[in-house]
């Protein structure tokens, strides 16, 4: 019944075989939308990516780096305890004081900063607690020593700055 007598298709063969081919140039179609949407999701997902590896390149060098940098600020704090017993010692002071800040500036250059402690509040996400000190002049949770200062690179926690937190003293809960 597809044919007539004449060869010639049917107009009910032809209606058929237009459904058919509208209903695969449509699944065509929408298989054709998603492969280029995907196409420019990995686009985008690789241009991330290679942001992402200029960015925090540095992340290993900047590891090496810290404990230098940590350091020469505890040679700037021993020496400035020592006091100053001579121009030699002020000069040696200086220079090592310039070293520090010309470290810290590199650093700042390629996106690494310190992270903020010393009398903030505690914050997980970026300050790591080693140990509690009982303190009545502070809030709890108030950071009041620093020991190992914190570093982000860029806006990613490269190490957390090691800090002492204030805690209620014994027996000043129980008042009230």
């Amino acid at each position: 019944m597809p044919e007539n007598t004449n060869g010639a298709a049917s107009p009910d063969g032809e209606a058929a075989d237009l459904a058919a081919l509208q209903a695969e140039n449509a699944t065509l179609q929408d298989r054709l939308m998603r492969a280029l949407a995907e196409t420019e999701n990995v686009r985008r997902r690789g241009e991330r990516n290679v942001e992402d590896a200029k960015k925090f390149a540095v992340q290993g060098l900047a590891g090496a780096l810290l404990p230098i940098s940590d350091n020469l600020g505890r040679a700037v704090a021993a020496a400035t305890v020592a006091g100053a017993g001579s121009a030699a010692h002020a000069s040696l002071l200086e220079g090592v004081r310039a070293t520090e800040r010309m470290l810290t500036g590199a650093l700042e250059r390629f996106g690494i900063h310190r992270i903020p402690a010393l009398g903030m509040r505690f914050d997980p996400k970026a300050h790591e607690a080693m140990r509690e000190v009982e303190d009545a002049t502070h809030p709890a949770g108030t950071v009041l020593d620093v020991m190992e200062d914190g570093f982000t690179v860029h806006d990613r926690l490269l190490r957390p700055a090691r800090v002492s937190v204030a805690k209620v003293p014994s027996g000043a809960g129980a008042a009230g």
